[in-house]
């Protein structure tokens, strides 16, 4: 996949009148192309966790027209959400999802079991790089949200992709550690020829943004 693209937009929460005049995405044409680096900076209560859930087909409560490679999100049936979320569209969410009664290492080959897309000597690595490489075997629900965070992002990554979403990312990290998953990050899209696509309402993962755009 190529191309995500918003048109006009609007969640229908805002449609009662709600302000959106300095959205650079609500209400507006934008298109996401992959390759590419972007952050999304919001206000709370702006729809950031929105935006995320449209993308990926969780919700559709919006007016407007959301586009893959030019063909309208509301023509996908449950086998093309689940092809895209698989294949094309990875998410490390605000909330994490993860499975707290499995361990760090569990949690990162669930994903990966879908599509057999990384060994487990590259998934090690990832551990080893962000510094987790002793809670490999901890259940993810005694580790901190810092570290959870890490893990997640490793589960994100897990998977091929041509659109990376990291809600919040970084929320609950030190500079040194959210440099590293920022190299990661690059350097695994770049692999892929991916997009990167970031959210924040404050703290943002440090890279070079392309393209800045307000919620």
């Amino acid at each position: 996949m190529n191309s995500i693209s918003f048109r006009q937009v609007l969640p229908q929460v805002f449609a009662n009148g709600t302000s959106v005049d300095n959205s650079d995405i609500w209400q507006q044409d934008i298109t996401f192309e992959r390759g590419h680096h972007y952050l999304v900076e919001a206000d709370s209560g702006k729809g950031k966790s929105t935006f995320c859930s449209y993308i990926l087909g969780y919700r559709h409560d919006y007016g407007g027209t959301i586009l893959f490679d030019g063909k309208d999100a509301r023509s996908n049936h449950i086998n093309d959400w689940c092809q895209l979320r698989q294949r094309h569209v990875s998410c490390l969410f605000q909330e994490l999802r993860l499975f707290p009664e499995l361990t760090a290492y569990e949690n990162v080959e669930i994903k990966n079991k879908l599509t057999q897309h990384r060994t487990r000597q590259q998934i090690e690595g990832w551990f080893e790089l962000l510094g987790i490489t002793d809670k490999l075997q901890s259940p993810v629900g005694r580790m901190s949200f810092g570290q959870q965070q890490r893990v997640a992002l490793m589960r994100a990554l897990a998977q091929p992709f041509d659109f990376l979403l990291a809600d919040e990312p970084i929320s609950h990290l030190d500079d040194g550690n959210a440099s590293v998953m920022a190299s990661l990050v690059q350097q695994e899209a770049e692999a892929q020829g991916a997009a990167i696509i970031i959210t924040s309402i404050g703290k943002r993962l440090p890279m070079n943004y392309e393209t800045i755009l307000k919620l």
